[in-house]
């Protein structure tokens, strides 16, 4: 093939640019610090880089819903103790009012404070945390507490208010109100009250107040426990955040030291191609005839 001046200018001229191109392309990368800037540049990098946003997304949004669960359990945590002191008041009452020396005047006042803890006791119970009932499982709208006169317990089902932790699976963070604001609950501390009113025997209640506070203290260890593993999948998300944060840095962020010798390189380069274009390209027909 037959190569003339006009060709050789031609692929000086057209090498010289895809040099320019080379140079805007590390110049780029070094002002954004990124390996590209639009998905032409690298569709690999461009897609992988879609998947892991994807996934650091996710894991951001499991990391709002735990921030939810921290909240219900530690309300609800609040609210059971609260109710717990209510009802070791109930019961230094109910010692109290066994004893054979008070008349029934003192056992009358015995009982009003416990009727304004039983007050207390269904405002608790009807506890709600950003608008929500923290003790009536997922039917959250509604209040357990029906009635106060005498307090009434809504029925309560299986269904516990849960939390989604990752992908397909979900997390308990509600209590049983079965176990704690109960209709024996109420119905023991109130008949405490009308037996104090009444003057009539209080042991067998004082047993029945015991069982409440016992299963109470159980649900409330469960709770602790939830809480446990509440934390542990916290420090999962964070672990997994950091590998995922570091995964897509890795797929779309430049190595600032390697693009600066590329930089250094593609200009010595680029210099050594317009060096040889100017000595392609300035002799003509008349340069070789003197």
């Amino acid at each position: 093939m037959r190569v003339t001046q006009g060709m050789l200018a031609g692929n000086s001229l057209s090498n010289i640019s895809n040099s320019y191109n080379s140079l805007g392309k590390l110049q780029d990368q070094l002002a954004t610090g990124k390996k590209i800037t639009k998905p032409s540049d690298d569709p690999v990098v461009a897609m992988k880089g879609m998947y892991y946003r994807s996934n650091l997304t996710q894991i951001e949004q499991y990391k709002r819903n735990l921030s939810e669960g921290y909240l219900w359990l530690e309300s609800s945590e609040s609210a059971i103790e609260q109710a717990n002191q209510g009802l070791q008041r109930v019961r230094e009452l109910t010692l109290q009012g066994q004893n054979g020396t008070l008349s029934q005047e003192d056992k009358k006042a015995i009982s009003v404070e416990i009727d304004q803890i039983i007050q207390d006791l269904g405002n608790t119970a009807n506890t709600k945390v950003a608008g929500k009932y923290l003790f009536n499982g997922t039917d959250v709208a509604n209040p357990p507490i029906t009635s106060t006169n005498p307090m009434t317990v809504a029925p309560y089902g299986t269904n516990n208010y849960k939390i989604e932790v990752s992908e397909g699976v979900f997390m308990d963070v509600s209590v049983n109100p079965n176990n704690v604001f109960s209709q024996k609950l109420f119905d023991t501390v109130t008949n405490i009250k009308d037996a104090l009113d009444n003057g009539t025997d209080l042991n067998a209640l004082l047993q029945d107040l015991d069982d409440v506070m016992n299963t109470m203290s159980a649900e409330r260890s469960e709770l602790g426990a939830r809480y446990n593993r509440l934390d542990m999948v916290s420090n999962r998300l964070g672990s997994q955040e950091i590998s995922a944060t570091q995964i897509l840095s890795d797929n779309e962020n430049v190595n600032m030291e390697e693009t600066i010798s590329k930089l250094i390189m593609q200009e010595a380069v680029h210099n050594a191609a317009l060096a040889t274009g100017a000595r392609v390209i300035q002799p003509t027909l008349l340069d070789f005839l003197r």
